[in-house]
């Protein structure tokens, strides 16, 4: 078995390797700069790690899994410019650097390059790959729908925003791991319990990343603390402040979130400030905990012995204890 290191150390080399600049080049340098800019590959290491659950080999999966990531990173330029983002892993989001039109189009050009990569592999359920690769892909918009219908509701239940996430960003790591299993010949079964064991630990990741947007480390983060807060969305922390909170809490949130002529670090530390009184911060943690103990619950039931899911249960546990 591959440890999560060395699978990552694969996808960088074989990244490297591929020619993604052509003409023009002021449509592939975007894209270039995109992949470049670091990232723990996670979805692709994933979709490798799965797949050597069932074959030695994992050529065979390489430039799939470079699909996998060139998608990823396809909708976090086009999530940058629906939420302004200016930064991404400490580097300046592609729009800000070139301009929207620029990212846009790179974008869709690397939406492309990912269906070109996913063809690359040649096993017998290919169609099956594809079918997965297309409902994944279409999950994710739903999900980036949901998230900016959220941006004029007055209210968004906990029950919504746990499926606009789970959509969102727990589609991606489910179908990467279920393709990897498919790849490397996983039965229905089994590829099935991948994918829910990818649901569960990316809705898991997601309520910690609402957790870090806000209390995290800029440095570790790799983004802008408090861009939620700027944004106004409607992240678990603010649900839950607003149905836990007391009559001034809610108040106090209620004149903060919509006010765009505060000075932003001004808003950012009040709004913390009412988190910290309500507690959301553990509650947040609580949920995220419930759905990280129904993942590894789910990857138990996988027709494989526990040494052999021993490295995926570590980079799962991995992924849930990033620094604050």
């Amino acid at each position: 078995m591959h440890t999560p290191e060395e699978l990552q150390s694969y996808v960088e080399q074989t990244l490297t390797r591929q020619k993604l600049v052509r003409e023009p080049a002021n449509l592939y340098q975007p894209v270039e700069y995109a992949l470049s800019t670091g990232g723990k590959r996670i979805r692709p290491v994933l979709m490798l790690m799965a797949a050597n659950l069932f074959m030695e080999d994992i050529k065979p999966a390489l430039l799939p899994a470079l699909g996998i990531e060139i998608f990823h990173n396809f909708t976090l330029l086009h999530d940058d410019i629906m939420d302004q983002a200016d930064m991404r892993r400490n580097q300046p989001t592609v729009h800000k650097k070139w301009n929207a039109n620029t990212a846009i189009l790179s974008g869709d050009a690397m939406f492309i390059k990912a269906y070109e990569y996913m063809l690359q592999y040649q096993g017998g359920n290919l169609r099956k790959v594809l079918e997965v690769f297309n409902q994944t892909a279409l999950k994710v918009c739903e999900g980036q729908q949901y998230d900016m219908n959220f941006e004029t509701m007055d209210e968004v239940s906990e029950a919504d925003y746990l499926k606009m996430i789970g959509l969102k960003t727990a589609a991606l790591i489910a179908g990467s791991l279920q393709i990897g299993g498919l790849v490397g010949g996983a039965g229905k079964e089994d590829a099935g319990l991948l994918y829910d064991f990818g649901w569960n630990l990316g809705v898991a990741f997601q309520l910690q990343d609402d957790y870090l947007d806000t209390f995290g480390n800029p440095e570790v983060f790799g983004k802008n603390i408090g861009g939620d807060i700027l944004a106004d969305k409607k992240t678990y922390l603010l649900i839950k402040a607003l149905e836990k909170g007391n009559s001034e809490q809610r108040l106090k949130l209620g004149r903060l979130v919509g006010n765009r002529d505060l000075d932003p670090q001004v808003k950012i530390r009040a709004v913390k400030e009412i988190f910290r009184g309500i507690g959301v911060g553990d509650l947040t943690h609580v949920k995220a905990e419930q759905y990280f103990e129904a993942a590894m619950n789910g990857l138990k039931r996988i027709n494989k012995t526990e040494p052999e899911k021993s490295l995926l249960i570590g980079l799962a546990e991995q992924m849930m204890r990033r620094k604050k």
